[in-house]
């Protein structure tokens, strides 16, 4: 006897609301308020560049006048939806969060607010840096408008301040959206310093523990990687510093990967396709060895 529309689904939805299967339990269960959404915070990023970048992603700063009008306009709806953002985070992730609760979402936010024209700096050394790295660059409004690793600063530098607030996986949301927009994986619990510049960008991966001091410039495909893991007795990676410390003035070419926690010295060139897990001293030039002519 064939089953009604209704009886399938009722059966399909009885089977969905179990929650004692072993697979299932790694959905939380938690009520009361809804997770971070992805949503609202593709916004948050939104206003925020129209915050650091005035008219450069939308119609708002045609004029002086114009650009302060929507600057207090954006000011006010980013504070908005940060607070509410962030209260959610703290709900679903209090494991995360530190001993934060939802009464602390308002202040969080406006500790956030308060660091933005810091973080407008940053990305204005990270847009004269491009610029600088690029003769393919016409002008740095070139740069802002159509470069990935701009956008991709853009999400990482926002969301490495929040997680030094200790807000939890707001980041990781931002950064994710970034990563899956222009190919270029950056944790936001990186440490990257001023005027840092990725040419064309794809496939670049950053790690969690990485530091990265000034005027550094990576090409496309390189991976700033952990080695290995540390296990605890259950047999859980144990989060210790284990990424690269990138110094100042060093270059790293096409597809070379850097791994562990080694120090690459400053003023150095990674070459590309290079294999790295030992650290450099400074002004080192580490390229392939080039194939001798046997005829």
């Amino acid at each position: 006897m064939e089953h009604s529309t209704d009886d399938t689904l009722k059966k399909v939805e009885k089977e969905l609301i179990k929650s004692e299967m072993a697979e299932y339990k790694c959905i939380p269960l938690k009520e009361g308020r809804p997770f971070p959404n992805t949503d609202k915070l593709k916004t948050i990023v939104s206003l925020s560049k129209e915050i650091f970048f005035p008219g450069f992603f939308s119609d708002s700063g045609t004029n002086a006048l114009m650009q302060q009008y929507y600057l207090s306009i954006h000011l006010e709806q980013l504070n908005t939806l940060l607070k509410e953002q962030i209260a959610n985070g703290l709900h679903f992730f209090s494991e995360q969060a530190n001993g934060k609760t939802d009464n602390d979402a308002a202040a969080l936010a406006l500790a956030f607010m308060e660091r933005l024209p810091e973080i407008k700096r940053l990305l204005c050394t990270d847009v004269q840096a491009m610029f600088d790295n690029d003769p393919a660059a016409s002008t740095c409004a070139e740069v802002i408008i159509c470069y990935p690793s701009i956008q991709a600063m853009i999400h990482y530098r926002i969301a490495h301040e929040l997680l030094l607030l200790g807000i939890p996986v707001l980041p990781r949301i931002i950064t994710e959206l970034a990563h899956s927009a222009t190919g270029i994986d950056i944790h936001p619990g990186a440490q990257i310093g001023e005027y840092f510049s990725i040419d064309h960008g794809t496939g670049v991966v950053i790690g969690e523990t990485v530091i990265i001091g000034n005027h550094v410039n990576l090409y496309k495909g390189v991976t700033l990687g952990a080695k290995n893991f540390v296990l605890d007795e259950s047999g859980n990676p144990i989060n210790i510093p284990r990424h690269p410390i990138i110094e100042d003035n060093v270059v790293i070419y096409s597809n070379a990967t850097v791994l562990g926690r080694i120090t690459i010295g400053h003023d150095s060139v990674i070459g590309g396709n290079i294999w790295l897990t030992n650290s450099v001293p400074p002004h080192s030039r580490i390229v392939q060895q080039k194939a001798s002519d046997q005829g």
